[in-house]
């Protein structure tokens, strides 16, 4: 089975960017998107074989999310339960037989860390949304995460150290996700890998230059780690400032 996730900053902008030569030359089981910018309707997406579940923010132009699966989910839930987390239109579940799937978009902390103390919030609320359904069946967990979590998975650590999406505050709580029970998909394959990025900056030709971050995961239940056949990140993949990553896992 494959599974692609990938912050495409604006559906409808990355339309016009290749988008759909993408889509259709990957031929993903699961596609998942973060960053929608958009309500449903706005595109019409005609998506051949799949079904199509959105998750808009009330706020229009802002956050979103939108998973495609050519197999049919038993359930579908938007959000996590909590509507302080639910505004914004970050979170899809979908759970299938074998296993749940959760699209999340992280909120940023932004510059001047003024969305910090939310992060943390959002962060122990995720976590335990995550460990109430591993109960019931093991769960992949995938998306634009806002966190580089070690200094392996940025170019310039040390300068970034304590700027938004490095702060060790967001890396500890990266760091009990994973204690808690679940694992990196890329790092579980690739532990020593350096200069694997899935985000640059628009600036400075940070991505001609590989100036990265790595910040799009797949993270997985431990339960099924063994599973799990590859972990890929598609850099050469163009029209977003986030490129796609890809999680091939037989299940």
């Amino acid at each position: 089975m494959k599974l692609i996730s990938w912050n495409v900053n604006g559906l409808r902008a990355v339309l016009n960017k290749g988008f759909m030569d993408f889509f259709q030359q990957i031929n993903a089981d699961i596609f998942c998107i973060q960053e929608t910018k958009m309500q449903e309707g706005q595109v019409e997406l005609i998506l051949k074989d799949y079904y199509q579940y959105w998750n808009s923010a009330l706020k229009k132009g802002y956050s979103g999310t939108a998973i495609f699966t050519k197999k049919k989910p038993l359930s579908v839930t938007y959000g996590i339960g909590i509507t302080e987390h639910d505004q914004e239109g970050r979170v899809i579940t979908l759970e299938f037989e074998n296993f749940y799937l959760v699209n999340c978009y992280t909120p940023n902390s932004k510059r001047e860390l003024e969305r910090l103390n939310y992060r943390m919030i959002w962060e122990d609320a995720i976590r335990n949304y995550l460990l109430s359904l591993d109960k019931k069946k093991p769960v992949i967990f995938c998306g634009d995460f806002n966190v580089a979590h070690e200094e392996i998975d940025l170019k310039n650590p040390k300068t970034n150290h304590h700027n938004a999406g490095f702060t060790d505050e967001e890396r500890n709580k990266m760091t009990q996700l994973l204690k808690a029970g679940f694992i990196d998909s890329f790092r579980y394959l690739y532990p020593q890998k350096e200069e694997a990025y899935t985000w640059w900056s628009y600036m400075m030709k940070a991505r001609e230059k590989n100036i990265g971050w790595r910040i799009d995961y797949f993270i997985t239940s431990s339960s099924i780690k063994e599973k799990i056949e590859d972990s890929k990140i598609h850099a050469n993949v163009m029209g977003s400032d986030h490129c796609p990553v890809e999680l091939d896992i037989n299940l």
